[in-house]
């Protein structure tokens, strides 16, 4: 009789959780072992946020809600953090000293937050807001009133923005790039953006950098480009994140920005797979290798790889850059390829009082990407359009002529494509 597989997951996160959950379908006589770096339960980190609005509890974060959910599927959940990997004898290395053999590795292990190199950011009152204990001691420290000064305005920035405007804080947000949101959203939307923030009691400060941070009589200050000052109790530091794959230092595992993963989230060692913010995999729109830090992406990853490591072939399609935010009430999103092709066509709304905005992006008839704002009806429609790469034919020129057809062209195109397949 065969040895059962060994399956080792390394992150607990959406990717890894996924990840054992299928394992355990596919391959019931398989071990499975899930790692945990952090002492709670499985959670998101796209939760914390509505942890801090006070929309949920902690328990609102966890991924899987019934007690004894793992232990029930014989997922062996375990809290520990890899420190090595050694491919050649199947066998990773933990921090505490010990260490587990595996037939079929899944490193989910995810990102950190990046802190720029500025002099302070050590100090005492400056946070990220990344884990549970981040979000425990946010809230300690934001009661009304207080001055909370964010680093950053990009997707992850704008995302605990809302959360720190919910507390009632006095919020400033400063942003080194030209613009909020400088890799999800053009000029025209971030500025919008900006407008209704600051319409809503927040201060913007954009191409500003922080340069230091002090101890202050009261709380901190900081020294910001240009000569300016900011008093804060409290920074929280939202400036990006890097994947975390320090501990595969000398297993000959190709790393690029994340981990390199082909179509079926292979890496370039036999038997080990990535999934999530760590994996540099297929890109949907360009075929590239690329990291797309969302969480629809690490799911999809863990259940790819899931089925991969348990000897079902199946090929990944790579991941769209989609990224959907509700900024203070006012919701953006972007999909695919959103800053157009070269030779491709753009058709744009725009209605600047009410903060509504609308561009569509073609290669020939095709629609490759969009960004949206204000406009929630079109989410949807927009994503299926550029996933699908439906040839519009004739409904691209009318939604050249008004981009806001683009619910009548997806139905249009479905409704043809019924009447094509019955003749046949």
């Amino acid at each position: 009789m065969p040895r059962a597989t060994e399956y080792v997951i390394v992150g607990a996160g959406p990717a890894g959780v996924i990840a054992a959950e299928t394992l355990r379908g596919t391959d019931p006589e398989g071990t499975v072992v899930l790692l945990c770096g952090e002492d709670e339960p499985p959670y998101s980190r796209m939760a914390i946020p509505y942890l801090l609005t006070g929309g949920i509890g902690e328990d609102g974060t966890y991924l899987r809600h019934t007690d004894g959910h793992f232990q029930s599927l014989g997922i062996d959940l375990r809290i520990a953090r890899a420190a090595s990997v050694d491919p050649g004898k199947g066998e990773i290395r933990l921090e505490d000293g010990s260490s587990l053999p595996y037939d079929r590795l899944l490193i989910a292990t995810g990102s950190h937050p990046a802190r720029p190199p500025v002099p302070g950011m050590d100090l005492p009152g400056v946070e990220s807001c990344w884990t549970m204990e981040d979000a425990r001691r946010i809230a300690d420290a934001t009661k009304a009133g207080a001055r909370v000064v964010l680093m950053g305005a990009g997707f992850i920035g704008c995302i605990v923005l809302e959360a720190l405007a919910a507390r009632g804080v006095d919020l400033s947000v400063v942003e080194t790039e030209d613009r909020m949101l400088p890799r999800m959203m053009d000029d025209a939307g971030a500025a919008m953006i900006k407008r209704w923030c600051e319409g809503k009691g927040v201060r913007v400060l954009t191409s500003t950098a922080v340069e230091s941070v002090m101890p202050a009589a009261s709380g901190l200050q900081l020294s910001l480009s240009g000569g300016a000052t900011l008093d804060a109790d409290l920074v929280v530091c939202a400036t990006g994140v890097t994947p975390n794959m320090a501990f595969l230092e000398g297993s000959g595992i190709e790393t690029d920005r994340g981990i390199i993963v082909d179509d079926r989230l292979r890496t370039s060692r036999d038997g080990i797979f990535a999934a999530g913010d760590v994996a540099q995999g297929p890109d949907f729109s360009t075929g590239e290798k690329a990291i797309h830090a969302i969480q629809p992406t690490a799911s999809e990853h863990g259940r790819i790889a899931a089925l991969n490591m348990a000897g079902i072939d199946t090929p990944y399609r790579g991941s769209l850059a989609l990224n959907v935010l509700n900024t203070l009430g006012l919701v953006s999103s972007s999909y695919g390829l959103w800053q157009g092709v070269k030779g491709g066509d753009r058709a744009v709304a725009r209605d600047d009082d009410a903060c509504r905005y609308l561009r569509l992006e073609f290669d020939g008839d095709v629609l490759v990407g969009a960004l949206s704002l204000g406009l929630t009806q079109h989410v949807g429609v927009l994503r299926g359009l550029i996933q699908t790469k439906t040839p519009l034919g004739p409904w691209k020129d009318r939604l050249m002529h008004d981009p806001h057809l683009v619910m009548h062209a997806y139905l249009g195109r479905a409704q043809g494509a019924a009447v094509r397949a019955r003749k046949v």
